[in-house]
């Protein structure tokens, strides 16, 4: 059941201690990185309790990428055995260095993350993520060699290929985007298999882009699967920062090894337990690049009360949107989650859709395009109006604002390679913008 039965249930005043120490030669560690010397005056001050972090300045994305390539390196560069960073496309990437501590911590927390829902020895893991700068597949891949599986590090790729290694090795435990888990179905079915009987599947992870809750139900229906959410980003380590016990109410956040916060997203201000804002980390055991008060844009909140698995270390709720996500139609603000979260439920309706934000006479208009489930249009043309009509007025209902509907056929959309491209401001070519 316990990766690391001491760690993993250590009682709340233990735990504390421990993060109180780790807090302190963190701090150390990162006055050694020119940003923080600058910032904490060239000696960082020990804390004396864990009450005064919310002393310290947080630290945010546009720092990190100013700060490129070697602001935020705290560790001799020799030390350095990888870096990952983002894509840098909108200016300069955000670089995470690792050291051999580094990446060995990271592996026994993903490993810790699998063993939690079950995977062990004799599982077989399929890995559809990509490989390379970004953490996700690389990530997983070493926590299930670290845990002892057999690993298939076959990334993305064509969805003939996956199947066939689906089948053919027995697969047990599949690494996937949601939005792919779904589209990849609809590519068994075509090749005449059966998603819940062909295959030997039992558990998936999916991660790497927000989703909703009723889309993991739809993915373990129609796989029948158990699908694990997870939540990690490259700031930190990627995977393993925190991961679904078999309760799947709530992910725990290994304490051990960073620091939570919830914090209002317009003012900083903290909030209690329960209450959603944005999640602000601080790395406690990384050597590379330790960050303090890291603020991750991801709106989520603290699940309050213990979790009946007996681990001790908090859960934080499914990720609910970026701050820098939503959504401003006409004054009225929305996320993308509302309207996948409200599609999904609508029996007829399929896994893929577009949201597209057009201009009209000085007004926004949100556009939604969306695919039919593949039987839809075996239907009459009065079944397909009426299902048009209640799209229409549930994302009324759930965001205030009345959208342009496009019912499409299954396959109509573009089908990414990695993540979802989910939203498109077309507003921005006249100007105006969220």
């Amino acid at each position: 059941m316990y990766w690391n039965r001491e760690i993993e249930t250590l009682d709340r005043e233990a735990l504390e201690q421990l993060q109180l120490k780790r807090l302190n030669c963190t701090l150390d560690r990162a006055a050694g990185a020119p940003f923080y010397r600058d910032r904490l005056g060239g000696n960082a001050r020990h804390l004396r309790a864990l009450a005064e972090l919310s002393s310290l300045p947080f630290t945010t994305k546009a720092e990190l990428r100013d700060a490129f390539p070697y602001g935020f390196l705290a560790a001799p560069l020799e030390s350095i055995v990888r870096l990952h960073s983002s894509s840098g496309t909108t200016g300069n990437p955000t670089v995470i260095y690792h050291t051999r501590e580094d990446i060995e911590a990271w592996q026994d927390l993903v490993a810790r993350c699998m063993y939690m829902t079950g995977m062990r020895r004799n599982d077989v893991f399929q890995n559809m993520m990509g490989y390379g700068l970004f953490t996700g597949g690389l990530g997983f891949h070493y926590g299930a060699e670290k845990l002892g599986a057999m690993t298939i590090p076959i990334g993305p790729g064509t969805s003939k290929r996956q199947i066939w290694f689906l089948r053919e090795f027995g697969t047990t435990v599949m690494h996937i985007l949601p939005s792919y888990a779904l589209r990849l179905s609809t590519h068994v079915r075509e090749q005449g298999l059966d998603p819940r009987a062909d295959f030997k599947l039992r558990m998936a992870y999916i991660g790497a882009e927000p989703h909703t809750e009723e889309t993991r139900q739809k993915i373990q229906e129609t796989w029948g699967i158990t699908a694990f959410n997870s939540y990690g980003l490259s700031e930190m380590c990627g995977p393993g920062v925190a991961f679904e016990c078999p309760q799947q109410n709530g992910m725990h956040i290994w304490e051990d090894q960073f620091l939570v916060e919830i914090v209002d997203p317009d003012t900083g201000a903290p909030l209690s337990d329960g209450e959603c804002g944005e999640l602000v980390l601080t790395s406690i055991t990384r050597m590379g690049t330790p960050l303090l008060r890291y603020r991750t844009r991801d709106l989520t909140r603290i699940l309050p009360g213990p979790c009946a698995c007996g681990r001790t270390h908090r859960r934080i709720d499914r990720i609910r949107g970026r701050s820098d996500d939503m959504m401003i139609i006409n004054g009225v603000n929305i996320f993308p989650l509302q309207i996948e979260q409200t599609l999904m439920r609508i029996s007829g309706i399929g896994t893929n859709y577009l949201i597209e934000i057009h201009e009209d006479n000085y007004m926004d208009k949100l556009h939604v395009s969306v695919e039919l489930a593949p039987d839809a249009f075996q239907g009459t043309l009065g079944q397909v109006e009426g299902l048009h009509g209640r799209v229409c007025a549930a994302i009324r209902e759930e965001t205030g604002v009345t959208p342009v509907v496009k019912l499409l056929e299954a396959g109509s959309l573009p089908a990414a390679e990695g993540k979802a491209v989910r939203v498109v401001d077309l507003r921005k070519q006249s100007g105006r913008g969220c």
